[in-house]
């Protein structure tokens, strides 16, 4: 028996020591990742508080730090920032809006809804989003120049011209989140719907839009950070500076090869990350909750 107890407590103590080492280790990952993922935020924070603009001779703490960055960049004239902001956050919440009303009522179709091609247009649509958007560049600044010779306000240097061609990229991936999440709605509801008279419309705006809130938020996310952080298109689609949304603008300071602001580059980009930061803590709960729910078919 001594032997058994003996035995048994050396199991108990190895275990105990492979928790605690395992414990150890998951720390050590923990404090590794939240250094690599801090760190560039502290170095583009110390950056805009460097007066001297070199990131070459950058220090983490600058020695002479201050905000002079941040008042080139609001006093000069030469450059819009505040309206390159109001050109971003327009571009993006109309984008937004819109890529959420057309793809909710899209997904509804394909989930609910059989038709002849159904199956067809949903491969179609993941088929298309498989090829790089850089790809169509060629294609879609003429899709733009040529018809704004007819509709002015729908071509180049134009916020609408720019809208479209965001709302067609990021319809058809948002299209398939959408569907998977309305999947896992039972279609119980609808067929009691039906029998109490509602039509197609009525069950989708007053029964299924409030069960789809999360995956809402998620793809409302999406669309606005893919089209806040654009800068490829936006700078083929727009040449002047008044009309440049933020990330175009930004890369003005960075641009030039012998008067690189990094400085206020850096300040730029601190306070242009501000809006996505206060939408994410605004709605983390409903993006935990959008991102997981429509993964698990019920």
């Amino acid at each position: 028996m001594s032997n058994l107890a003996a035995t048994y407590q050396n199991l108990r103590s190895s275990q105990s020591f492979m928790k605690r080492v395992s414990l150890v280790l998951k720390l050590i990952v923990a404090v590794i990742l939240v250094v690599f993922s801090v760190f560039p935020v502290l170095w583009i924070f110390s950056a805009a508080l460097d007066p001297t603009s070199q990131l070459g001779s950058q220090s983490l703490i600058p020695p002479q730090a201050g905000f002079q960055n941040f008042q080139k960049l609001f006093n000069d004239p030469l450059l819009p920032f505040w309206n390159w902001v109001w050109n971003s956050i327009k571009v993006s919440g109309i984008t937004t809006i819109l890529s959420i009303s057309i793809t909710t009522m899209a997904a509804f179709a394909f989930s609910r809804l059989r038709f002849a091609g159904r199956i067809t247009m949903l491969k179609a649509i993941l088929l298309i989003q498989v090829f790089p958007n850089l790809l169509a560049l060629g294609a879609i600044y003429l899709m733009i120049e040529q018809p704004g010779h007819i509709i002015p306000w729908l071509g180049l240097e134009t916020h609408a011209g720019l809208i479209l061609v965001y709302l067609g990229g990021s319809m058809g991936m948002n299209i398939w989140l959408m569907k998977g999440f309305l999947d896992t709605i039972p279609r119980a509801i609808d067929e009691a719907a039906m029998l109490d008279g509602a039509t197609n419309w009525q069950i989708f705006t007053q029964l299924l839009l409030p069960l789809l809130r999360p995956i809402l938020v998620v793809v409302g996310i999406l669309a606005f950070i893919g089209t806040y952080g654009d800068f490829v298109l936006a700078r083929i689609l727009l040449s002047k500076a008044e009309n440049y949304t933020l990330m175009v603008g930004l890369a003005l300071f960075t641009n030039n090869q012998f008067a690189q602001n990094w400085g206020q580059f850096s300040a730029g980009a601190l306070i242009g990350a501000l809006p996505v930061m206060a939408i994410y803590l605004a709605l983390q709960d409903q993006i935990a909750g959008g991102l997981t729910v429509g993964a698990v078919k019920e």
